[in-house]
């Protein structure tokens, strides 16, 4: 593969190379309304009038629906968000508001998630991915590459940028690179085709997380990057369920990996942007699921559980470092991010050094309110984390020893121009004055005895000695 930069790729740009700007931001979240026709038990603001403070999403069932519905003692509901994205909103403004800041972040380089969560059918894959019928349906990760390539040549001859691409899918907790049956000549691969398996997920002393297998390919432009994007849709795991006709079976991150050098500079700043679907969860009544589909559907479930559990434990860790404040401290929380490959991969996003936005999105419809009404509660426990935020920006070691080594010749080459020549003639009376030095030199019988050279010109000196020893030697005589 002429795109293949490696044979593993690192889902964890940054490590112990960040700066010292490191701040504490919490995760942003957005939630996304699919358009429906009735109207629903959710009430959603007026940003327009909220002047500061969340966006409040309120929904009221009547005591005579709740029954079946999540905590069925209630009836009232009120969850904030950082932003509310109406039925009628555009593609180009959900990118505007939602991804926007992160991919400029990215291209400062610090790291950037963005990840769609809810119900199957709630359309998460259309904020992501985008519609195919038009142009202006383009969603997240289309927008986010054009605008990292525009940013790279706006920039051209001021820094240098590597563009690297990787897609991971994980279908029944197996991790796959459904970039890896791209061959030479770039075409989608054969029907039939097996996708490689990711072999394993390593982690290494900084947290970074590994996976042996996945490859990172080099994209030279905009539409090289769209290419592999449309090669990887291509490939994903999608069936119809009765929720939705083209219903993801998987997860899925789209990286982008964005490497910048300032020309003339011994720094580099490695970031990357993750764009991650989620598989919907899905409430198997609802789905009609069974044989192959229910056991993707107890997967799906199961990872999105794990991913819960996450973030619970991280919610529970800060209130328990907020309880200790004053108390000296105590244990601390453990976070169970190896319990799947799903929270592995997202574990700088989830509490570590990554700027972070969560899309919720939700299907307002009334028999869907009790899925709408869990994937608000998520949202607001994902509200709480907070992220440790510093940029990815290192001394990179192979430039910087090469201008050591330049250095070095350059020292090296003006010391040598400093030095005496020890080809050059001595002037008539420096030779008679080291005649005379020689003379001495031989004559003193101490062990002791050295030459008084003089000031400078000390190589041409030592040639010239040694001439005159020499000719004394030979011919007995004083030195010629």
């Amino acid at each position: 593969d002429g795109g293949r930069a490696a044979a593993s790729c690192d889902m964890g740009a940054g490590g112990d190379a960040s700066s010292a700007d490191g701040n504490a931001t919490a995760i942003s979240t957005f939630l996304r309304v699919r358009p429906h026709k009735r109207k629903g038990h959710f009430t959603l603001p007026d940003e327009a009038a909220i002047e500061d403070g969340p966006a409040v999403v309120r929904a009221e069932v009547a005591r005579d629906e709740v029954a079946g519905m999540v905590n069925n003692k209630r009836t009232a509901w009120a969850f904030g968000f950082d932003g509310v994205i109406g039925p009628q909103a555009r593609q180009d403004e959900v990118f505007e508001r939602v991804a926007e800041p992160v991919v400029s972040s990215v291209l400062e380089g610090y790291n950037g998630t963005v990840f769609a969560y809810g119900q199957t059918g709630s359309g998460k894959t259309y904020t992501l991915t985008g519609g195919v019928d038009a142009f202006a349906d383009r969603g997240i990760v289309p927008r986010a590459i054009s605008r990292i390539f525009a940013h790279c040549a706006a920039s051209t001859g001021e820094v240098e940028h590597v563009i690297r691409i990787s897609y991971l899918e994980i279908y029944n907790e197996v991790g796959y690179d459904l970039l890896g049956a791209v061959p030479t000549g770039g075409a989608a691969a054969g029907e039939g085709f097996t996708l490689p398996r990711i072999s394993a997920v390593a982690e290494d002393e900084d947290g970074g997380v590994h996976l042996r297998g996945l490859g990172c390919h080099v994209a030279a432009s905009e539409e090289e990057a769209l290419s592999l994007l449309f090669v990887g849709d291509t490939n994903r795991a999608v069936c119809e369920t009765a929720m939705n006709a083209a219903s993801s079976r998987s997860h899925c991150v789209f990286t982008v990996h964005v490497e910048a050098r300032p020309v003339g500079a011994p720094t580099v700043r490695r970031s990357k942007l993750q764009l991650v679907d989620l598989a919907g969860s899905e409430r198997v009544a609802k789905t009609g699921a069974s044989g192959t589909t229910l056991g993707e559907a107890l997967h799906i479930n199961r990872s999105l559980h794990f991913l819960e559990l996450v973030i619970t434990r991280l919610h529970e860790r800060l209130s328990a470092k907020a309880g200790k404040a004053g108390r000296g401290g105590g244990k601390d929380t453990h976070v169970p991010y190896r319990n799947s490959m799903l929270t592995s991969v997202l574990r700088d996003s989830l509490g570590g050094n990554c700027k972070t936005v969560m899309v919720a999105a939700m299907h307002p419809a009334s028999d869907h309110t009790d899925e709408s009404i869990s994937t608000c509660r998520f949202a607001q426990r994902v509200r709480m984390i907070t992220n440790d935020v510093s940029r990815n920006e290192e001394v990179d070691p192979a430039l910087l020893i090469e201008r050591l080594r330049d250095e070095n010749r350059r020292l090296r080459d003006a010391g040598a121009a400093n030095e005496d020549d020890g080809g050059a003639e001595l002037p008539q009376a420096d030779l008679r004055a080291l005649r005379r030095a020689v003379r001495v030199f031989v004559g003193d019988p101490s062990q002791s005895a050295q030459v008084e050279w003089g000031r400078g010109r000390r190589a041409a000196k030592v040639r010239h000695a040694l001439w005159m020893l020499r000719q004394m030697i030979r011919g007995g005589s004083g030195g010629g």
